[in-house]
């Protein structure tokens, strides 16, 4: 493919790209598929001889479009956002374009420089604690991960190596292996399953916090708990708070308890991988108090900010924490810039060496639709959500199951966990909405929430029929 076919293709593809999605809620929101379909419909081996364009994109809906979960139709409601808009995605195709592998600031002084001052940016909107701005007096920063998961196993792995150092400095007769056989960590029984992945990862202990009536952790529980493990001879050092939980979007007290980590010299990690973005709105901004106490803050705006996938934002209070954890120095990888103070070399602050362009995709969404655009995208789909509310409670059929604060319903069937795992499995199969289920105090609870950025009213409204319609349904059945 040359330039000139290329100039060609992409059009064609611009256009392909738009009118999937312009139609997209034509198309049956979950694939009518079994397992192993694809392999049947393509050779068994890559091609000797170059291929058709044409054929590609013929193959794109033979073998392709038939087995896609269209995360972005406005009748998925599973899961939460996939956040996704125009300007991102033409930042994305520059990103391609550009294809700089921005692991220091000489690999590409741009993508970094850009990626420090839209952190800083963002923290600005959401009205962080000045020691969490790059460009300040302060210690911290910010980062891009590729996922809240990849940010608490980094907050997780910084907070054990400053543990395990700051206890050997007053037992050095402990070997590292003794000290890290003893650390243990915490985190609500309503985390998302990558905060225990990561201790796994970690290889350290991790205990659950039992939550009150509204599934959020406070202080009080906590405290117990860590009494009763210094008592055992445990080292607690972590904790990772939830900002919004994923079965119910529930809220940690971290005005509770963050000081007591404070006191106890334990990292606090704050997870707020979905809700956060709501925290640029200043009536949603409360929830984030506490956030002065915390050691590191993340959450993903390609959930909810209109920047697609990837592109999860995390900021540290001391950033030597963190780079002192990963840092490594082989000849290859230094330049003569990195010791003046104003540059930050990423490939210290995660997993990956490797790291894309992936602050353009900020740039341009934070300029074409400004804060206030932003806001009121936020605001629109908070509001559809409690108009889901209020049709569930006006059918007394159905209960709300926990308090609907942002884009998130959790409701139910009265009456058996069976009914509901029917009524679910009836949705899947009809293929035109798709939701998920979640666990609340032992009950099967269906998740609804407002994902796609085209979702209106009207798909709501036609949800709510589809949900009734399939309802009466079943309970017309013999044995239900």
């Amino acid at each position: 493919m040359d330039v000139e076919e290329f100039r060609r293709r992409g059009k064609e593809m611009v256009d392909y790209v738009a009118d999937y999605l312009e139609n997209i809620e034509q198309r049956p929101v979950y694939p009518d598929v079994e397992p192993g379909y694809l392999r049947s419909l393509i050779p068994t081996e890559a091609p000797l001889e170059p291929d058709n364009y044409d054929d590609i994109i013929k193959d794109v809906e033979r073998v392709i479009m038939p087995g896609v979960t269209h995360w972005h139709s406005p009748y998925f409601f599973a899961y939460f956002p996939a956040a996704s808009s125009y300007p991102a995605m033409l930042a994305d195709m520059l990103c391609g374009a550009i294809g700089c592998i921005g692991f220091s600031w000489a690999a590409s002084p741009a993508c970094t420089e850009l990626e420090t001052v839209m952190l800083d940016w963002l923290g600005k909107i959401l009205n962080l604690p000045e020691h969490f701005i790059a460009g300040t007096h302060g210690h911290g920063g910010g980062v891009i991960q590729s996922t809240a998961s990849e940010a608490t196993l980094m907050s997780l792995l910084a907070a054990r190596c400053k543990a395990i150092r700051w206890f050997q400095a007053s037992n050095p007769d402990l070997s590292e292996a003794e000290i890290l056989s003893k650390l243990v960590a915490y985190t609500s029984e309503e985390a998302h399953c990558s905060v225990e992945r990561a201790a796994l990862i970690g290889g350290v202990i991790m205990k659950k916090v039992p939550t009150d009536n509204n599934y959020a952790v406070g202080g009080g529980m906590f405290k117990k708990m860590l009494e009763e493990d210094r008592a055992a001879g445990f080292i607690p050092f972590y904790l990772c708070a939830t900002l919004g939980t994923t079965a119910s979007c529930a809220f940690d007290h971290i005005t509770e308890l963050g000081p007591i980590c404070n006191k106890e010299n334990m990292w606090m990690h704050i997870d707020a991988a979905y809700a956060g973005s709501a925290f640029i709105c200043p009536e949603f901004r409360p929830l984030l108090n506490g956030v002065e106490f915390a050691d590191s803050f993340n959450f993903n705006p390609h959930k909810w900010l209109l920047i697609n996938f990837d592109c999860s934002t995390m900021w540290v209070k001391k950033r030597e924490d963190i780079i002192g954890a990963f840092k490594m120095e082989p000849l290859y990888l230094k330049h003569e810039n990195q010791e003046s103070g104003l540059v930050t070399d990423y490939r210290h602050w995660g997993i990956p060496l490797g790291r894309r362009f992936r602050s353009l995709k900020m740039w341009f969404v934070f300029r074409i639709y400004g804060i206030q655009g932003l806001q009121a995208h936020i605001r629109k789909q908070v509001c559809l959500a409690k108009e889901f509310e209020s049709l569930v409670r006006a059918d007394k059929r159905f209960e709300i199951c926990a308090e609907v604060i942002m884009g998130l319903v959790c409701f139910r069937l009265k009456g058996s966990n069976r009914l509901n795992e029917c009524l679910l499995n009836r949705i899947t199969k009809s293929r035109e909405i798709h939701l998920v289920p979640c666990q609340l105090s032992g009950r099967f609870v269906l998740r609804f929430a407002i994902c796609a950025r085209t979702t209106d009213s009207r798909h709501i409204q036609q949800a709510w029929r589809h949900i009734t319609q399939l309802t009466f349904e079943i309970l017309q059945e013999p044995n239900h």
